[in-house]
């Protein structure tokens, strides 16, 4: 079974002056794989069990695993073209250059997951919960998370395109080398969620729902408008 870190390290509070409590780091996921069995092929089962299996290069576009359980697996470079995973839990597992449009994992539970270099596009996860899941590299196009749970979860070195964060909860959540553009934050709820590390940040609705997150001084003065705008102040020269 994959092991956990203990966890990641917190961030500091920066900028000078009266410092706030420091942004409690999310804990990271440590997954160290046993031995695999392929997969044999065939087509996924709904509320299908996979346990200590390796999906390589396998095409599961259109496939139902519904309700299916995947416990210390790798999925690398498979195809996930509207592949159906609601109410899935994937555990323990790391999921490598997955790529696909359209993949359904509404419901779903991630926990401790590894996602690397994925490109993938109008992924569903509402109503998911994802609990100590890193996502690194790649590029993830109208990401779906209205009303999930997001705890300790960390997005590095990713680009998010307009990602939907509508009514969902953001605890301990860092962004660390990102481009998140358009993000909807619309009656998201957010604790300890460490903004600093997005080198391209771009609020399209629910800025107002940024307390309880932390923001550098250079973000802060590209939101001005925004964060004018949301409490109705009109900025003219």
């Amino acid at each position: 079974m994959a092991r956990r870190a203990a966890g990641g390290p917190g961030a500091a509070s920066g900028g000078g002056g009266a410092r706030g409590p420091a942004v409690k780091g999310a804990r990271r996921p440590e997954v160290r794989l046993p031995p695999l069995e392929p997969f044999g092929g065939g087509e996924l089962e709904a509320d299908g069990d996979y346990d200590g299996l390796e999906f390589r290069e396998a095409d599961l576009a259109g496939q139902d695993g519904g309700g299916a359980r995947f416990m210390d697996c790798a999925l690398t470079g498979c195809a996930l073209d509207e592949t159906r995973l609601r109410k899935a839990r994937i555990l323990d597992s790391a999921l490598t250059e997955l790529r696909g449009v359209g993949t359904d994992l509404a419901e779903a539970t991630l926990r401790d997951v590894e996602l690397i270099d994925a490109r993938l596009g109008g992924v569903q996860l509402h109503g998911a919960v994802l609990e100590r899941v890193v996502v690194r590299g790649g590029k993830i196009d109208y990401l779906n998370l209205r009303t999930a749970r997001l705890k300790d979860v960390v997005f590095d070195n990713c680009v998010l395109v307009e990602p939907d964060f509508g009514g969902a909860t953001l605890e301990r959540v860092e962004f660390v080398d990102c481009v998140l553009k358009e993000a909807d934050l619309t009656a998201a709820v957010l604790k300890d969620v460490d903004l600093r590390g997005v080198v391209e940040l771009g609020i399209a609705r629910g800025v107002d729902r940024l307390a309880g997150a932390v923001i550098s001084p250079a973000q802060l003065m590209d939101l001005a408008l925004v964060l004018a705008g949301e409490m109705g102040i009109r900025v003219e020269e």
